[in-house]
């Protein structure tokens, strides 16, 4: 058995920066060994490279169904003006122009190092270009539409059992009627994906007011939800505590909402963060510091092509950083998007017995531990 052994500067666990480890890998990619050595340089047969060693990517969300988008929307539209912007310019692609940009997408996270997407979607259209890649996906079928029954959301449920590792979830909290949001987060699998405070707009509506608002009004649409009185209570009323749930983007998520969540599930309650999308469309950026200190565990997902100009991971975390160490970027980009997902046991982390892939992250500051302009990385195993 020809086996590689590989070493850099620095190996990120998965947990933590450590210097002067020898990783072991097998042909199939497992990891057979982390071994401790003071003095790389004297070990015969090791690969060395310059920079960072690290698990594959986890990007936690995404919608690679819409990466034929890419530069179809302007950036600074704001939340509403995308939601209009997306509806007009969708219609004009062909299914073959749709399929052939997300195989694109797919090729590029891979070489970039992504080992597992949480994907949403909307159709199944590009479902067999997830299935046929390297990267392990997990497609949340997402409910959507404030005209969308219940029976719908069933019938969206049986359609992702006919796929490897897809559920149904709801798409947010704003744009689906009780009955249907409930149903979604009882039929969901584990865990559940929410569009969850990307603007101010989605609290305003349970008071009545702001640009949601003023949209239902224009179409005639009712909401029998704003009973509940915000977001976070109508996901903590819903939603049993045992539940895993991501909720995404956060933008405006307030001390107040956390609290009523994190008290709400006992199971860990993951903030995935779009930092790329955010910027594109709303100049919003999630607040991290009371993230990090009101509990629970922060994921980094890309989120789409048509709210993002790339979909790469290292760009996500170039836009946090300095609002926490690199040490713990990494992990939000690693082992928390693997727990998020149920995949901790196969990725997230460099141990024996994984096959978490192997990603060089590059151009470091090795002096203060920050990523430069630079800053990129490339699969190597």
């Amino acid at each position: 058995m020809n086996t590689r052994k590989i070493a850099s500067h620095y190996l990120f666990t998965g947990q933590r920066l450590v210097r002067g480890c020898v990783v072991e890998v097998a042909p199939d990619g497992s990891i057979l060994s982390v071994e401790r050595c003071d003095d790389l340089d004297s070990q015969a047969g090791v690969e060395f490279y310059s920079g960072i060693l690290c698990p594959g990517w986890v990007n936690a969300h995404c919608h690679l169904e819409l990466s034929y988008l890419r530069g179809a929307i302007a950036e600074g539209t704001g939340f509403a003006g995308f939601a209009r912007e997306i509806g007009r310019v969708r219609g004009g692609y062909t299914d073959s122009q749709r399929v052939e940009a997300a195989r694109a997408a797919d090729a590029a996270m891979w070489a970039e190092g992504v080992e597992a997407v949480g994907d949403v979607a909307n159709d199944t259209l590009i479902m067999p270009v997830k299935e046929q890649s390297n990267i392990r996906y997990h497609t949340f079928f997402e409910a959507f539409g404030l005209t969308t029954s219940a029976d719908c959301v069933g019938e969206l449920a049986a359609a992702a059992a006919g796929f490897r590792q897809a559920s149904v979830t709801p798409h947010s909290t704003y744009s689906l009627q009780d009955e249907p949001f409930r149903r979604a987060v009882h039929e969901g699998g584990s865990p559940l994906s929410i569009h969850f405070m990307e603007s101010p707009d989605e609290a305003a509506l349970y008071f009545g007011r702001g640009s949601l608002a003023q949209w239902y009004a224009r179409m005639g649409w009712e909401c029998d939800f704003l009973h509940y009185g915000s977001p976070a209570e109508r996901v903590a009323e819903c939603v049993a505590p045992d539940r895993s749930v991501m909720l995404v983007h956060d933008c405006c998520v307030s001390r107040i909402d956390a609290e009523i969540l994190l008290s709400h599930f006992r199971s860990p309650l993951y903030w995935v963060l779009c930092p790329e999308s955010n910027r594109y469309i709303s100049r919003m950026r999630p607040p991290v510091e009371m993230l990090r200190e009101a509990g629970g565990e922060i994921c980094i997902g890309t989120d789409s092509l048509a709210s993002a100009s790339t979909l790469s991971m290292v760009e996500q975390m170039k836009q946090l950083q300095g609002r926490a160490p690199l040490e713990e970027l990494l992990r939000w980009a690693t082992w928390n998007g693997a727990c998020a997902l149920g995949m901790q046991h196969e990725i997230g982390s460099v141990e024996a017995g994984k096959r978490p892939g192997l990603v060089l992250l590059e151009s470091v500051d090795m002096t203060t531990m920050m990523l430069t302009p630079e800053s990129s990385s490339r699969r190597i195993i």
